[in-house]
């Protein structure tokens, strides 16, 4: 990220560091680039004496080969780092769902009343990192009853009830709300498919901060379109950019965001801050943020 790296190169001198290049023995490897191509299985392959490698991003499936190559590796990614711009996007699309935002947005006469308040809704979060967690926050501020479903029933803050995933069926019935924030793996890939939202609420409405491999988006389609569904807002999509021709786009009742709930104007003095923290942790042998597990991918 070239915006970043004039005040992330200064502090990192400030905290001790020496910048050097991938030919010069570098003990820690720090991708700034957001998703941009970079041969770094051959940095690593070149320089076995690297023990750290921060990644840019809070997803890195695009990283999963190369966390199985190099598996002993200190791991670390942006998770988290993130959490409050995109926790704020997640509430824009759930109130916009729920509003009917998109259809009077494309409004050219006054129309009838709709929509519906947050209030006093059930909703269901998926996931278990910050942008979940930023998410639940948001929610409770609206008086609302909210399940966290994670890989572990290990409790969320501000969440009413916390729940491991052999319980998303249970949280999902008669849910009014889901915020997927979840990560993309095998075994999430279409978490979201017709059977589970044909257990939400009539009128219930999704919210897809995560990735949009974690819904089934032609199931999605026809529940918007029947009208089980009361809205969709997704900020995520597969495969990115959605196609024009994609059914979704022509449904007034789906609100689609180009992958935007964190912008590079947001991320980038976000990223910085997570860098020259992990810096300190590395350079201190303390504990160091957004650990990542190989074997789990995120």
């Amino acid at each position: 990220m070239p915006e970043a790296a004039p005040e992330l190169a200064a502090g990192l001198r400030e905290q001790g560091a020496e910048l050097v290049g991938a030919d010069e023995q570098p003990e820690g490897v720090i991708v700034t680039g957001m998703f941009k191509k970079l041969n770094l299985t051959e940095v690593l392959e070149a320089n076995p004496q690297v023990r750290w490698v921060q990644l840019p991003s809070a997803g890195i499936e695009l990283y999963s080969e190369i966390l199985q190559r190099f598996p002993d590796l200190t791991w670390t990614s942006a998770k988290g780092a993130y959490a409050k711009p995109v926790g704020e996007h997640a509430l824009a699309l759930t109130l916009a769902a729920l509003r009917g935002l998109k259809s009077r947005a494309l409004a050219t006469s006054w129309g009838t009343e709709g929509g519906i308040s947050l209030n006093g809704l059930r909703c269901v979060v998926v996931g278990g990192g910050g942008v979940a967690a930023e998410i639940v926050r948001l929610y409770k501020a609206f008086d609302t009853h909210v399940t966290v479903v994670r890989r572990t029933s290990e409790p969320v803050e501000h969440a009413d009830v916390t729940v491991a995933f052999e319980g998303l069926d249970q949280a999902l019935q008669g849910a009014h709300v889901i915020a997927l924030a979840a990560a993309a793996t095998p075994t999430t890939r279409h978490l979201l498919n017709a059977e589970r939202l044909g257990l939400l609420a009539d009128g219930g409405v999704v919210a897809n901060v995560g990735r949009g491999s974690l819904v089934d988006q032609a199931a999605l389609a026809q529940a918007l379109s029947s009208g089980t569904l009361r809205g969709a807002g997704l900020d995520v999509t597969e495969p990115e950019p959605l196609p024009e021709t994609d059914p979704l786009w022509g449904l007034e009742n789906c609100l689609i965001t180009p992958h935007t709930a964190d912008t590079t104007e947001m991320v980038v003095p976000l990223l910085r801050e997570r860098i020259l923290a992990n810096h300190r942790r590395f350079s201190a042998g303390e504990p160091m943020l957004g650990l990542v597990d190989p074997a789990q991918g995120y």
